[in-house]
């Protein structure tokens, strides 16, 4: 059997359980296999949460969840000590797990608890490990942060800092469903309330996601197409050479990471296409999800009813393929 074949099971199992989000449900795979956080933004009820749960529903896997809360604290995530004491009276200090410990960590709302708590989450996504009374804590091999942001519901939440939304591997949006999937929606959680969905298969087991990550290490990538993800990240940095337009757009632009993230989504992207090498198509594909959090627009954008998604397509568009 191929190491794509458990990833296409994945994929397709959480597809059919998240109807009409098939990009969105990709997304989450590629971040899976490139080894990546993911920060999905999108209205309520258009169905974040049941996405990632039911990811970790088709994966062997720990699911943690935490429900961030203008009064949630940094131990809340990462986990405490404890004194205990025994028989005899005497007693120790005891590390209790938190939740992050999990394989596949939710983070819902994220914007809505203080920077201190986002700041606990900052070490475990990055060096995957947690620091408490100076010791230090591995986190699982196979651990991902799945986060979820309401985009209109201001009130009440913090702003992520710049140096968390960079250690998001992809920035991925979710919106309404089809009419026709819509429909399917209605006939499927029938179905669930009523008991007569199907009972799900036997899990995928983590050693399929590390076979599948080798393979993605082997995917080539010939020096143009290097040179390529190279340029569309320094042409975020100095959007002058490319014209007064961008130049007026982009206030800040995207850090080596959204280089790096270029070439992992992009490995990942190829294998799932049964390639194993990367072409330009390839990091295009992946570039809004990899750079959209990356780069900071400017008043005047913003003013002129840009999004950073109109910035990347004005990159794409400009950027040339080294031949």
């Amino acid at each position: 059997m191929s190491a794509r074949d458990p990833i296409l099971e994945i994929q397709s199992r959480v597809n059919r359980s998240v109807i009409g989000q098939e990009r969105v449900v990709e997304r989450l795979v590629i971040a899976l296999l490139a080894n990546g956080n993911v920060l999905l933004e999108g209205l309520p009820g258009l169905a974040k949460t049941r996405a990632i749960k039911s990811l970790s529903q088709a994966l062997e896997s720990e699911f943690s969840r935490i429900q961030f809360t203008p009064d949630l604290l940094p131990s809340d995530v990462t986990g405490g000590e404890i004194y205990r004491t025994d028989a005899a009276g005497s007693g120790s200090f005891e590390f209790r797990k938190g939740p992050i410990f999990g394989n596949l960590v939710l983070a819902d709302e994220i914007n809505r608890a203080p920077a201190k708590v986002q700041s606990a989450l900052l070490e475990a996504m990055e060096e995957r490990q947690v620091t408490v009374s100076g010791t230090r804590y591995p986190l699982p091999e196979l651990f991902m942060v799945l986060a979820t942001q309401n985009p209109i519901e201001q009130e009440g939440t913090y702003p992520l800092p710049e140096a968390q939304m960079d250690r998001f591997l992809m920035h991925v949006r979710i919106d309404y469903p089809s009419d026709a999937d819509e429909a399917k929606v209605l006939r499927l959680v029938r179905a669930e309330q009523a008991g007569t969905a199907e009972a799900p298969p036997p899990k995928v087991v983590q050693s399929a996601i590390f076979d599948a990550r080798k393979e993605i290490d082997a995917v080539k990538m010939v020096e143009a197409v290097e040179s390529y993800m190279v340029a569309l990240v320094a042409a975020t940095r100095r959007p002058a050479e490319f014209g007064d337009q961008l130049k007026a757009w982009i206030g800040i632009g995207a850090s080596p990471r959204g280089t790096l993230a270029l070439d992992r989504a992009s490995r990942a992207f190829a294998w799932l296409q049964g390639r194993d090498y990367v072409t330009p198509e390839d990091v295009q594909n992946v570039a809004h999800d990899c750079l959209r959090h990356r780069v900071s627009l400017t008043y005047e954008a913003s003013a002129d009813g840009k999004r950073a998604d109109d910035v990347i397509d004005e990159l794409i568009r400009q950027v040339a393929v080294a031949v």
